[in-house]
């Protein structure tokens, strides 16, 4: 009874974290609850909290000893990183971007809506503190935006869904490019052949066959210590350990279900009217197997991001932004217009990347290189182009990247809130609207 009474008590939860859409309301309410925070009275204790050091100590001398928001920033971040070097890794072995032509669009999608957005901002703050800005307003938040998209349910094709999920991936790839060359600070060389080195050992390890996790957590750490110590952001070290990780799988999927069928047989053959509780040794081994072959016919790329996935949504993600959203609003506008960083990137995230987005798309379709997916129209392509303005994460992860100045950091996250919050909603009711005409990729 108290085991069904559990089960029906975190039947809810777990259902609720298997939704597409959970990721991003769970984000919304640590912004929410950041927000909260910063304009409370307890803001002070909020942003200190925050700047509190701890590390490591040997004979006196301490080690790798950042504040919180460092913490968070470059390490727990870097697991954030390090799953979206794994979807990465995914799509191009075997997903939306292993064919070439069907990922022409999304990628042409995701230059524009990079390349757009720097324009605008670098037009408005062509110069000064303000100009290291520009890399901001390049980037789509993932949750959000399919949080957004998932809302409404089957209103809109699946199709649409994958072309925004393999945009707001190559998205992501560029970001971290982004980081790499433009947002790095002074390079120590020896750190950084040290970090590569260990990827070397890492890659050998793959051709060699290792499939063990622990082989690849163990030197990837040591990795992101190696890139964080060099200079390079350690966020990237994560992408590339990634990249590292095996895509194949020691058991072929033909064997393994001749396997597991044969299995079952046995099973059944071995205790066929066993009314106890419990299974006999026999069952036991075989079971056993059962476990070792399932593990043997994942790949171990699909496995640790199988694991990590819900971790980084639920966990990671929130802490970042209960650690980066909160912004105080009690700011006058002339103070918030002293420059054109909030104006830049709220203009840069919501016009940029809708224009960004949409005439990319429409060159590469009017160029003959690449065709719309079923069911995408002028309509919810334009809609599409709103919800990649939801710039958040990313966003706000660049923001403490591009300045030091706390008055820029303030004026970058309400151009950020402002056009993440237009942009979603104004995405959702674009896309909401019902179709009258369906003006397919033939009449554009």
């Amino acid at each position: 009874m108290e085991k069904y009474l559990f089960d029906r008590l975190t039947s809810p939860i777990y259902k609720f974290t298997k939704q597409a859409k959970s990721g991003g309301i769970v984000l919304g309410i640590n912004v929410i609850l950041a927000l909260f925070l910063a304009n409370s009275p307890w803001s002070d204790s909020y942003f200190h909290f925050f700047e509190h050091h701890f590390g490591f100590v040997f004979d006196g001398e301490p080690y790798l000893n950042f504040t919180v928001h460092h913490w968070i920033n470059d390490g727990l971040m870097s697991l954030f990183f390090f799953v979206v070097g794994l979807e990465l890794k995914r799509e191009i072995v075997a997903g939306e971007l292993s064919n070439p032509r069907e990922a022409m669009l999304p990628i042409a999608a995701a230059l524009g809506g990079m390349i757009v957005p720097a324009i605008i901002y670098l037009a408005l703050n062509p110069s000064g503190e303000a100009h290291s800005g520009w890399g901001i307003p390049m980037a789509t938040d993932i949750a959000f935006s399919l949080a957004v998209l998932y809302l409404l349910g089957d209103k809109i094709p699946l199709s649409l869904k994958v072309f925004l999920t393999a945009l707001a991936i190559v998205d992501d790839l560029g970001a971290v490019l982004v980081i790499a060359f433009f947002y790095t600070s002074e390079i120590s060389f020896a750190n950084l052949g040290l970090g590569f080195a260990l990827l070397f050992l890492l890659y050998l390890g793959k051709r060699i066959g290792i499939r063990h996790v622990l082989f690849y957590a163990l030197i990837g750490i040591v990795v992101w210590i190696a890139f964080l110590l060099s200079g390079v952001h350690a966020t990237i070290s994560a992408v590339l350990v990634a990249f590292m990780i095996p895509t194949d799988v020691q058991m072929k999927e033909s064997e393994f279900v001749h396997n597991i069928q044969s299995y079952l047989k046995r099973f059944k053959r071995l205790d066929p009217n066993n009314t106890r509780p419990t299974l006999t040794e026999k069952q036991l081994h075989l079971l056993e197997k059962v476990s070792i072959d399932t593990r043997r016919s994942i790949p171990p790329l699909q496995r640790l991001e199988h694991a990590m996935h819900p971790f980084v949504t639920f966990v990671v993600i929130p802490i970042f932004a209960l650690a980066n959203a909160g912004v105080s609003l009690d700011i006058e506008l002339s103070t918030l217009f002293e420059t054109n960083v909030a104006l830049g990137v709220a203009l840069g995230l919501f016009f940029g990347k809708v224009i960004g987005v949409v005439s990319f798309t429409l060159l590469m379709v009017k160029l003959g290189l690449g065709t719309f997916p079923r069911g995408m129209n002028l309509r919810n392509l334009f809609g599409l182009g709103l919800l990649a303005a939801i710039g958040f994460t990313m966003s706000l992860f660049v923001t403490t990247l591009a300045f030091k100045n706390p008055m820029l950091i303030d004026q970058a996250k309400i151009g950020i809130f402002a056009a993440s919050l237009f942009g979603g909603i104004c995405g959702y009711l674009v896309l909401n609207k019902k179709e009258k005409d369906k003006i397919e990729v033939e009449e554009v």
